[in-house]
């Protein structure tokens, strides 16, 4: 998952292998769990605000710790 300021707005999907492995079982259910429709209400809330970073320019507090890709 993916947040700003702890509004989820979208996810990325595991591969297939990773979803039966023990790691990613445990620490998935240690964390809270999204209803597409939440999802989908709090994306929108961002695109209201002009806020969504897939649809907007955002500036970052902390580039450094995104993903090199």
């Amino acid at each position: 998952m993916y947040f700003i300021n702890g509004i989820p707005f979208t996810f990325d999907e595991l591969p297939h292998t990773a979803l039966h492995t023990t790691e990613v079982v445990e620490a998935a259910n240690q964390v809270l769990a999204y209803e597409p429709e939440e999802l989908y209400r709090s994306s929108f809330y961002l695109i209201d605000e002009l806020c969504h970073p897939m649809l907007f320019d955002v500036e970052l507090e902390n580039p450094e710790l995104l993903p090199a890709d």
